[in-house]
């Protein structure tokens, strides 16, 4: 349950982060049979996938080393899913990592990846 719940405060970070850059939301954890999306949002012309993942130690990797071959085949494969049924604008596609290290208590060091698959 601890880390369900550090994975939704991770989210909520990054969505009031890019929010903060004037990013518009579209979609946050969307889920589907293949698998979930954390968030979905808009950046000008961009249609923007965007992974969290949030840690509170570096000890097993930070959370831009986690997304491997399997992931990204996963996200790829979720992304489709829910273009099948977006009636939004058009625009280009993007896949971006928020990495958050969650550091003590209101503290934590956060890394945005724009671009991290190649669609």
């Amino acid at each position: 349950m601890k880390r369900i719940l550090l994975g939704r405060w991770g989210e909520q970070v990054a969505r009031d982060y890019l929010l903060s850059k004037g990013w518009r939301l579209i979609e946050q954890n969307y889920r589907c049979p293949l698998g979930e999306l954390d968030l979905i949002m808009w950046d000008g012309r961009w249609l923007v996938f965007v992974e969290v993942r949030t840690r509170t130690s570096d000890r097993w990797g930070r959370g831009e080393e986690t997304i491997d071959f399997r992931k990204q085949k996963r996200l790829l494969r979720v992304a489709s899913h829910f273009l099948a049924g977006y009636r939004g604008r058009p625009g280009d596609l993007r896949f971006d990592l928020v990495s958050i290290l969650k550091q003590g208590e209101g503290s934590y060091e956060l890394t945005h990846l724009p671009g991290i698959i190649t669609p």
